[in-house]
């Protein structure tokens, strides 16, 4: 008797009704959490992006600075200020680029998680991420090596991360095998780990090696 209560609540409208319920519950929990996730990350890249910016113009008050203190000899003074200006212009180059690389897998990354339409963020991610490495290669010569190197490590990261959510949305195409949803959990946590902390961690050491550099 039980039993055939129980096959008549589950054909009945009152379960259609209860899986719809919990169907809501849980979209609107997602949304609540990808809303807070992407005000985080708004915050994080304002304060970088502020921190760069004082950069730049701490630089150009030492600049003037050098410029009206006595020093060495006219030629000797010539040579370091042409190789200052030389450094400085390439990471006045390749900075924009590395910010915009990361900005625009950013907003990749929100898309896929939140199961948008991501075709285009996924291009343009793409692109980026080449034009900042064709740029890196061509003011190289002009990088200080620890720069260099952690920029290819930065740029490396974010194609990594990038690859790992083109993964991750081939999978929620299977969205029906238990192993998908396995390695599709993976591929997750793996461009989270990559974007949210290796990225952030490497885009603050840049900064402060940038300084040092131009503020030495």
């Amino acid at each position: 008797m039980e039993a055939d209560t129980l096959f008549d609540l589950v054909g009945s409208d009152h379960f259609v009704l209860l899986i719809a319920v919990a169907a809501l519950v849980v979209a609107v929990i997602a949304i609540l959490s990808g809303t807070a996730s992407r005000r985080k990350l708004s915050t994080q890249n304002d304060t970088v992006k502020q921190r760069v910016d004082s950069l730049w113009a701490e630089m150009d008050e030492l600049r003037v600075s050098q410029f009206n203190s006595p020093g060495a000899s006219a030629g000797n003074d010539a040579t370091g200020s042409e190789r200052f200006a030389a450094e400085k212009a390439a990471y006045e180059a390749i900075w924009p680029v590395v910010w915009s690389l990361h900005d625009k897998l950013g907003m990749f990354l929100r898309a896929v998680e939140a199961d948008d339409q991501a075709g285009e963020l996924r291009l343009e991610a793409r692109n980026a991420a080449l034009t900042a490495r064709s740029t890196l290669n061509r003011v190289r010569p002009f990088c200080h090596g620890d720069i260099d190197q952690l920029i290819t490590q930065l740029i490396d990261n974010h194609i990594k991360a990038h690859l790992a959510a083109c993964h991750y949305m081939d999978l929620r195409k299977d969205s029906l095998s238990s192993s998908s949803n396995h390695d599709r959990a993976v591929q997750k946590e793996k461009f989270h780990m990559l974007y949210d902390g290796q990225a952030k961690e490497m885009l603050d050491q840049l900064v402060t090696l940038i300084r040092n550099r131009m503020l030495k």
